[in-house]
């Protein structure tokens, strides 16, 4: 058997015959550099599938966005979005948790002052906020540099007047930020008091989430497993980033990225090679490859 590249030796890796149940995340895990799933990843799900192993994405993602990633197999798709905030199954809902009254409006408060920036070259640059529903996720900010970085993770995506004044119960509320998070937003959040109401979570370098406190990926991962009775000897995990140190405890087989923050990498039991060298594909097929031979 070829050994894998990156810095985890093949011979530590599981031999994938007890593995019932993939969870993966999406940016900067499963996505290559053009932020889509290669076709070697494709046939790598597609023959877990076949297979019976449960394959299930996990992101900071709207759901909206997740069902348009994988229309091709969505029956039967269980789906962690927004975080772990909202779990779905073909289209039905299976846990949602929101955020504690009054949260949202409290962050938009905060980002609104951190949002109004100094103009860059005539364009409104700083932060803004983007509060998330199961159904949508809505905006204030209607320059199109802000646009398309939100639209990359929230299809389902709609400007408003006032933030404080949107249709339903928030699960989430991601702020972007041109600069970087975990030095500007995220310290800002935690300053205004915001991470004693919620959790604050850097979720990417210029994305900052806050949750229902003690609702994470892990946990949504621990009722999924409950639910579908899994254990986590049978279970294999794949992250980059701080919004996925929590999953990393459900799993023994739980891989980090090569390219992924340190903390992950430190959390994790091994190390794939790196997302834009389709590593989650790479230890998919070393490690389930001889089992799905066999079929």
């Amino acid at each position: 058997m070829t050994a894998l590249p990156g810095p985890t030796p093949a011979d530590l890796l599981p031999d994938g015959s007890a593995i019932r149940l993939v969870v993966c995340d999406m940016d900067g895990t499963l996505l290559g550099a053009d932020g889509r799933i290669s076709l070697r990843t494709w046939e790598m799900i597609r023959a877990m599938r076949s297979a019976g192993i449960v394959f299930v994405p996990a992101s900071g993602r709207q759901y909206a966005t997740l069902a348009d990633l994988f229309a091709d197999i969505h029956d039967g798709l269980t789906v962690i979005a927004e975080n772990g905030t909202v779990v779905m199954r073909d289209g039905v809902e299976i846990a949602i948790e929101p955020l504690p009254g009054g949260v949202a409006d409290s962050v938009v408060d905060v980002v609104r002052d951190l949002g109004s920036g100094t103009p860059e070259g005539g364009e409104r640059r700083g932060c803004g906020a983007v509060v998330c529903t199961p159904q949508m996720a809505y905006t204030e900010r209607e320059d199109e540099d802000f646009l398309r970085e939100a639209r990359r993770y929230y299809h389902a995506l709609t400007t408003v007047a006032d933030l404080h004044d949107i249709p339903g119960e928030p699960v989430k509320v991601a702020i972007f930020t041109f600069g970087e998070a975990e030095d500007s937003v995220a310290p800002a959040l935690r300053a205004a008091g915001i991470d004693s109401l919620a959790d604050v979570v850097v979720s990417g370098h210029h994305w900052v989430d806050v949750m229902p406190p003690n609702v994470n990926k892990g946990v949504a991962l621990e009722r999924l497993q409950a639910a579908l009775g899994v254990r986590r000897d049978e279970t294999m995990v794949f992250g980059d980033y701080l919004n996925d140190l929590e999953m990393m405890d459900y799993a023994e087989a739980s891989v980090a990225m090569a390219n992924g923050h340190t903390d992950v990498i430190q959390r994790s039991r091994y190390v794939a090679p790196r997302h834009d060298l389709d590593g989650v594909a790479q230890v998919l097929e070393h490690v389930l490859g001889p089992r799905l031979a066999r079929r």
